[in-house]
């Protein structure tokens, strides 16, 4: 799993979120990697999921959250990550609300 929460590139934190308590959060459920940008700055906090070997031999690819400020919806994705999601358990309906599109690789000039 991947997390942002803005500022490592210069953009400000999303205000009245706990940030550290997040990441605390996340690394006592599943493992995670925080970026210093994922160059998606307006829909912080975003967590990427990689699927699992499981979800990634069904032909699985990573799912995008934005926007992931509320404590519950952190749980939840964290769940979905234990869980082998994606590609092996179902997205519940809920995270819909916090699945986003990812931005196209930018190459270079």
């Amino acid at each position: 799993m991947s997390w942002c929460a803005g500022a490592g590139c210069g953009t400000p934190k999303v205000t009245g979120v706990d940030h550290a308590a997040q990441t605390a959060r996340l690394r006592s459920l599943v493992p995670v990697r925080v970026s210093e940008c994922l160059d998606v700055c307006e829909q912080a906090n975003v967590i990427v999921v990689q699927p699992s070997a499981e979800g990634r031999a069904a032909g699985a690819r990573p799912v995008w959250f934005g926007l992931v400020n509320d404590p519950d919806a952190t749980e939840d994705i964290a769940a979905r990550a234990r869980a082998g999601s994606p590609g092996v358990a179902p997205l519940p309906d809920i995270l819909d609300l916090y699945t986003m599109t990812p931005p196209r690789r930018r190459t270079p000039s």
